[in-house]
C-alpha cells in the first residue's frame, strides 16, 4: 500500500500541482528516507501515529540542522494531507506536528558598484562576451531565478513593451519588465553573436545558447558568474542567485513597493519577500552608525 501511495503522491505533485522536477525530487528524497525508517521499524504507513512520527523527528534531530528538520516536517505534512484526502488514511497523524523555529539568515547581495563592475567584465568584442553581458544584464534587470533565465525562449520577449514572460515555480506565469539596458544588450547579442553559436544547429527556440547550439545550462552559467566575479576581486561566494538578491535589495533601497517586488520575483507569499526589508534595515543601521554624530 505504501509504495503505491508514494508513487501516486509524487505523480500528484508533478501533474496536478505542476511542481518543478527538482522540487518533486526533493520530496522523493525526504519521504523516501521516512518510508525507509518506517520499514526499518517494521511499521505500516496506516499504523503510523503521532508517537511514531515523534520517534522519527527525534531521529532527525540527532543528525540534521533545524532548517533541514523543518523542511522534512513540511514534506510529511504535505504527504499525510494527501493520504487523508485520497482515502488512504482515516486521520492525519502529522496534524499537530510542530516545526522548529529557524533563524532566517539575511541573503548576501552585491553593492550597486559591484554589480556595475561585474556587468562590465564580459569582452564585448567577442560573441561569448556579448552573450554573457546580455545574460548578466537580464538577470540583474529582472531578478529571475537562474533556471528561468536559461529557459527564456525567443517568443517570450516583447521588445516593444520592454518585458518578458517567464514561468516560475509551479509553472506560474508572470510578466517582468526588462529595462532599457537589458533590451539593448539582448538586441545586440541577437544581431551580432547568437548565430555564431548556432552554426552546428539550424535553430533553437532558446534565447541563450552555448557553442554547441544547445540552451545554456544553470551549471555553466554559474561558472561564468564565478569567473567574472573573480576578475573583479569579489570575495563573496558569488552566484547567479546573489544577483537576484541584489535586484530585490536595490529596488527596495530606492523606494520600490514591496508588493511590486514580490510580483517581479514570483514569490507566492509576501513573507518570503519581506526578508529584503530586513536587508535594507541592516544597511540603514550601518549608515546611521557611520554618519550620525551621536551614534
Amino acid at each position: 500500500m505504501q509504495d503505491r501511495a508514494f508513487r501516486n503522491y509524487l505523480n500528484y505533485l508533478q501533474v496536478e500541482r505542476g511542481l518543478a522536477s527538482n522540487t518533486v525530487e526533493a520530496y522523493r528524497r525526504d519521504l523516501g528516507e521516512f518510508l525507509s525508517f518506517v520499514r526499518s521499524r517494521k511499521w505500516t504507513l496506516a499504523g503510523v501515529k503521532k508517537q511514531e512520527l515523534a520517534a522519527y523527528i527525534q531521529h532527525l534531530y540527532g543528525t540534521l540542522s533545524a532548517r533541514s528538520v523543518r523542511r522534512k516536517i513540511a514534506s510529511l505534512h504535505s504527504f499525510f494531507r494527501f493520504l487523508l484526502l485520497d482515502g488512504y488514511l482515516q486521520e492525519d497523524p502529522s496534524e499537530t506536528l510542530q516545526s522548529p523555529k529557524v533563524w532566517r539568515t539575511l541573503p548576501e547581495y552585491l553593492s550597486e558598484d559591484e554589480v556595475d563592475r561585474l556587468l562590465e567584465q564580459p569582452d564585448l568584442s567577442t560573441s561569448y562576451g556579448l552573450r554573457d553581458r546580455a545574460m548578466l544584464e537580464v538577470l540583474y534587470a529582472t531578478g529571475l531565478r537562474v533556471s528561468e533565465l536559461v529557459g527564456i525562449r525567443l517568443e517570450e520577449i516583447n521588445f516593444e513593451l520592454g518585458c518578458l514572460r517567464t514561468f516560475g515555480k509551479g509553472s506560474k506565469e508572470r510578466i517582468v519588465p526588462l529595462g532599457g539596458s537589458a533590451v539593448r544588450f539582448i538586441q545586440q547579442y541577437l544581431k551580432e553573436a547568437r548565430q555564431h553559436f548556432l552554426r552546428k544547429r539550424r535553430a533553437s527556440p532558446f534565447l541563450f545558447v552555448t557553442q554547441q547550439g544547445h540552451s545554456m545550462t544553470r551549471q555553466y552559467f554559474w561558472m561564468l558568474v564565478r569567473k567574472y566575479g573573480r576578475k573583479i576581486g569579489i570575495e563573496k561566494k558569488i552566484s547567479p542567485h546573489m544577483l537576484r538578491h541584489s535586484f530585490a535589495t536595490h529596488l527596495l533601497d530606492h523606494g520600490a513597493d514591496l508588493r511590486a517586488v514580490q510580483m517581479m520575483l514570483g514569490h507566492a507569499d509576501i513573507s518570503t519577500t519581506q526578508i529584503y526589508t530586513h536587508v535594507s534595515r541592516e544597511r540603514l543601521k550601518k549608515i546611521y552608525a557611520r554618519y550620525h554624530p551621536r551614534a
